[in-house]
């Protein structure tokens, strides 16, 4: 590509409109260009790049005998009410109707079309495994898109799913999927962690993420490094420390807390300590009411409390609710006479004469216990904190986490859903046995320009690199500059180089910025050098340029480029 003739362009000021470091980078070189909240044009440079992650995924998805296809994106509304997921979906799903006033919704996900096709396939169980998977268009409406091309409104995604006649067939697949994954993010160069997760709206039997490591990750993640463990914070469970309270149990009493309703006020105005309070969260689930308790100092883990009841969406109850339930304004809820069913965080179980709100304003109660309420279940309901310890024994830290990609065990949810079955050696039909896995490639791409970048601009990995030789002219109106600089740009794209030449009429040191913000991997520089036979070499990584002869350039690039 040479930049005189090519479509090129960088911008000089930051983007403001972009909240994440990739999200600006990737503009300011020119690689994406947003359309609206959550929508990005993928430009020459920002494509090659993407390309050359999903060539990195297809690789590995073609070396376990993946085979691959195409959904179409535009999908009718019955195929995902049929499955039961509409509902589920609600809003995030965009959906519009066609001249005939026929239904249709542009696919968040294609569960249901692969298990359709896998159908017309299927008759018996010699006919199992097989994995498929594509590279697809996906549409969710995002509320909130955010931070580039991390949380997007349309993305690229890489999904596959496997089909298999049993459990051990599924983990078997599973597992080549699972390694073939590890075997992409690290040819991509990515730092990650792979994490217990949320089944979410996918259901079935278990679910695991890969997380690249970043200060502007959206999931927090659960760390034992002692242990090897890790899991997202929505799944992390509490173990149960500590003895049970040898007090006195004591009468209860109720204190007068004029304007106390959160429990920093009430604690305030008490004078106790906050792990002495069991606060009353109330929730609508599903459009049911229920009263959450857990100490003071503690949150509750949302996620656990769905799964405890079987529902899909929970929300904080609104004023009137609470007063429905509470017979009290928002800030004075408690266990004790609550119109509600109340779920028990299982370290409320260790605790004596606690203090909670008397459902009446501007009141709480002291000195209540276990006896002076009914729970309708005690679970492990909390957020886990930092320094509790994992399931695994150590102490746990947080960090953030980008999700790059996602494995499901889904079992026969699908199947049944979709009347995908399929003989037996004994002629009975059975349900076939499914997993599903997704990759976002251009979140793996930002994550990539989010852990390698400097002020200046991004630090590609050499093999993902748009531009993997830059060679720049200092002077284009020197011609053995200019010579030098086309022998060496045709010799580079001869051996199959992906490479740039710069021979625009501008100053050196605006063609040096730009190499830097677009993050060519490896700069040549011809300038006073070559009257010497020498070029300037400069890669990622290194600290100052270096002079090698014009007649060993290219083998130098050929020995970087497959170290």
């Amino acid at each position: 590509m040479r930049l005189s003739k090519g479509f090129f362009y960088t911008l000089r000021e930051q983007a403001s409109d972009e909240d994440s470091a990739s999200g600006n980078l990737l503009v300011r070189a020119g690689m994406i260009k947003k359309v609206a909240s959550g929508i990005y044009m993928m430009m020459p440079l920002g494509l090659k790049a993407l390309n050359k992650v999903i060539k990195i995924i297809r690789e590995e998805m073609n070396a376990i005998g993946s085979k691959e296809l195409l959904m179409p994106a535009l999908i009718p509304e019955g195929v995902y009410v049929n499955s039961g997921r509409r509902e589920t979906f609600g809003d995030s799903m965009f959906s519009l109707k066609d001249r005939y006033r026929r239904h249709y919704v542009l696919g968040p996900t294609h569960e249901e079309l692969f298990a359709a096709a896998a159908k017309m396939y299927i008759r018996s169980y010699k006919d199992l495994p097989f994995s498929l998977y594509q590279f697809q268009t996906k549409y969710r409406d995002e509320p909130r898109p955010r931070f580039g091309l991390i949380r997007l409104r349309e993305f690229i995604m890489k999904d596959a799913y496997t089909f298999d006649l049993d459990l051990d067939g599924l983990h078997r697949q599973y597992m080549d999927m699972f390694n073939a994954y590890k075997k992409s993010f690290d040819r991509m160069g990515l730092n990650y962690v792979i994490v217990n997760a949320d089944t979410g709206v996918m259901g079935g039997l278990l679910s695991e993420e890969f997380q690249a490591l970043s200060e502007i990750g959206e999931d927090i993640l659960v760390i034992d490094d002692a242990n090897n463990y890790a899991s997202n914070i929505e799944v992390a469970p509490c173990i149960l420390r500590g003895e049970k309270s040898t007090e006195e149990a004591k009468p209860i009493e109720k204190v007068y807390t004029p304007e106390s309703k959160t429990i920093e006020e009430v604690t305030s105005f008490m004078g106790q300590p906050s792990e002495r309070f069991v606060k009353t969260m109330i929730y609508n689930i599903d459009g049911k009411l229920y009263a959450v308790c857990c100490r003071g100092d503690h949150e509750v883990n949302e996620t656990k409390v769905v799964k405890l009841v079987g529902g899909n969406d929970i929300a904080f109850a609104d004023a009137v609710e609470v007063e429905q339930a509470t017979g009290a304004p928002i800030g004075f809820a408690g266990p004790i006479g609550i119109h509600c069913p109340v779920l028990l965080d299982q370290e409320v179980t260790l605790m004596k004469n606690f203090i909670v709100g008397a459902n009446e304003a501007d009141h709480h109660l002291m000195n209540v216990n276990l006896t002076d309420f009914k729970a309708e279940a005690v679970a492990d309901l909390r957020r886990i904190c930092e320094g509790d310890l994992s399931e695994k024994g150590g102490p746990v830290r947080f960090a953030r986490g980008i999700e790059i990609g996602n494995t499901f065990k889904l079992g026969t949810k699908y199947a049944e859903a979709m009347d995908l079955y399929y003989k037996d050696e004994t002629n009975e039909w059975k349900p076939v046995v499914m997993g599903s896995y997704g990759i976002g490639p251009a979140r793996c791409l930002a994550a990539i320009v989010e852990q390698n970048h400097s002020e200046k601009g991004i630090l590609w990995p050499k093999n993902i690199a748009p531009v993997e030789v830059g060679i720049v002219i200092a002077n284009v109106k020197n011609e053995k500059h200019k010579e030098t600089a086309e022998y060496i740009y045709s010799r580079c794209e001869a051996a199959g180089f992906d490479v740039l030449l710069d021979d625009r009429n501008e100053r050196a040191g605006v063609k040096f910025n730009d190499m830097e913000l677009i993050g060519a991997y490896a700069r040549i520089t011809c300038g006073r050098g070559v009257d010497k036979g020498l070029v300037e070499l400069k890669c990622i990584g290194d600290e100052t340029p270096r002079d090698i002869p014009v007649a060993e350039v290219l083998d130098e690039l050929k020995r970087i480029f497959a170290e």
